[in-house]
């Protein structure tokens, strides 16, 4: 791994999906010097694959202490991609990508993630996931379907019909929702905070006025007041459970 001025170690590994189908490469952030375990994050793409933006967003993990780890979901389809959203050719192939994704595969390999991460060298054994946009919508999947001690689901796609199975969430679950979300319309989101109503450890903030991705810095939906409210209660929710 490569250390950075800021005292963060980055690098790539290996983990082997549990189909049997081979190996997916996954990119790895962590913070050097420290003596104390670390608790782990499975960072989930976007639909842009694990690009610049969430290299980014592993670093800014690794900065707070934790050990990040973000796993080429695309693998099966066409593995290494890095795109943005910054032409319509990018957007265009993003959306082929992952109507093509099976996404049940995916947490399949979320799932692999997930032990690795706990087992990786220095690891405390505690692991939780984060996702952005169809990433958010498979944290909200493994707060469902895994033993992943916290999850944060940013601007997720499609909970409402996921939701109807809330009582199923056990761990601490946050889910990031963009009130002008072009991609998650009003009578959904009105849904997703019913579902979670009064629930034990879910919990659904809405942050006014912003549109799905406010949260990716320089992206075209960016806004920093909703990300920095946003990204404190991650970092909070992180600490509480994985540290």
């Amino acid at each position: 791994m490569a250390e950075n001025t800021r005292g963060i170690a980055t690098g790539t590994t290996t983990i082997q999906a549990t189909d049997g189908s081979g190996g997916f490469g996954a990119y790895v952030a962590r913070p050097t010097g420290r003596e104390e375990p670390l608790g782990a994050v499975v960072m989930i793409q976007e639909i842009f694959g694990v690009n610049h933006a969430m290299r980014a967003l592993c670093e800014w993990v690794a900065d707070m202490g934790f050990l990040a780890i973000s796993p080429d979901l695309f693998w099966r389809l066409e593995p290494g991609v890095e795109l943005t959203d910054g032409s319509e050719k990018e957007w265009q192939r993003a959306f082929e990508l992952m109507n093509a994704f099976d996404q049940q595969k995916g947490v399949e390999d979320l799932k692999a993630t997930l032990e690795v991460a706990r087992t990786m060298e220095g690891a405390n054994g505690k692991a939780g996931t984060m996702g952005f946009c169809l990433g958010g919508r498979l944290a909200t999947m493994m707060a469902l379907e895994s033993d992943a001690d916290c999850n944060i689901s940013y601007y997720g796609v499609g909970l409402d019909g996921l939701l109807g199975a809330a009582q199923k969430i056990s761990k601490p679950l946050i889910l990031h929702i963009a009130e002008k979300d072009r991609f998650v319309p009003p009578e959904a989101q009105e849904k997703i905070r019913a579902m979670l109503d009064g629930h034990p450890t879910a919990t659904a903030y809405t942050y006014p006025g912003v549109d799905h991705a406010f949260a990716r810095m320089g992206g075209h939906s960016w806004d920093g007041l909703a990300a920095t409210i946003a990204n404190g209660r991650s970092a909070e929710l992180l600490q509480r459970c994985l540290a």
